[in-house]
């Protein structure tokens, strides 16, 4: 019997690791515009916002096609994947996977203008789980880092 229920655990924790890899991503509900998004009630994200966010935004000394090419090009080099929006919209949504169990993060960036420049607003989320432990705000402060100005 104890075998049984141990196997019967084993089975049960790889069908939720599985399902955590695998579960599809819609595009259409992680695509948000940072500008808009309603700060969600788990401490599982970071909001870089003019009003109600965690961050303000940085003005960057560049073209807001340049600084979405740039940014496109950090979050690739990261693993992220894009999976809405485009560079030529200034509005695109990438997905990261944790690296040992594959936990799915959605981050969406806005690029929009600002005097001579364009500033980067962006909504880093978990997928699942109440706390991401500070991982979304330490990958959208990574990739702003890695931007040349």
């Amino acid at each position: 019997m104890i075998k049984f229920a141990a196997l019967a655990l084993i089975a049960l924790i790889l069908g939720m690791m599985a399902w955590i890899r695998l579960a599809p991503s819609d595009p259409a509900r992680w695509h948000e515009d940072p500008r808009l998004v309603t700060r969600p009630a788990s401490p599982n994200f970071y909001l870089i916002r003019m009003v109600g966010g965690d961050e303000m935004p940085r003005v960057f000394q560049m073209t807001p096609e340049a600084l979405a090419a740039q940014i496109d090009e950090v979050a690739r080099a990261d693993g992220a994947q894009l999976i809405a929006g485009s560079l030529q919209a200034g509005h695109m949504t990438y997905l990261s996977r944790t690296p040992l169990m594959g936990f799915p993060d959605y981050t969406s960036i806005l690029i929009e203008p600002a005097g001579e420049g364009a500033m980067l607003l962006a909504f880093a989320r978990s997928r699942f789980g109440h706390s991401d432990l500070g991982v979304n705000r330490a990958r959208i402060t990574r990739w702003i880092d890695a931007l040349s100005d």
